[in-house]
């Protein structure tokens, strides 16, 4: 897959994630494609270490295991924002 494909559907894969994950999230265009390239590189790991494929190639388990990753990095910096901007309590 090129460069610019991989950029495409990690964009696909942050939307998707951000539309299954609930509630509202603080992240922009960016970060929406920075989430979604991070899952697409968790989901390339998984399906060439259960040999479904190859890192750079598009399949069904890398795909899915990729939306999974970025939902959960969704949450993830959703959390950590929230934690940041939150006052401390002492």
């Amino acid at each position: 897959m090129s460069i610019i494909g991989f950029l495409v559907f990690g964009l696909v894969v942050g939307a998707l994630a951000r539309l299954l994950k609930p509630g509202r999230q603080n992240l922009g265009l960016l970060g929406t494609l920075v989430l979604g390239v991070i899952g697409s590189l968790i989901g390339g790991v998984v399906a060439t270490a259960l040999g479904t494929g190859d890192f750079g190639e598009l399949n069904v388990i890398g795909a899915i295991v990729a939306i999974v990753a970025a939902v959960l990095l969704v949450g993830v910096v959703e959390g950590l924002m929230g934690r940041s901007k939150s006052p401390a309590h002492r």
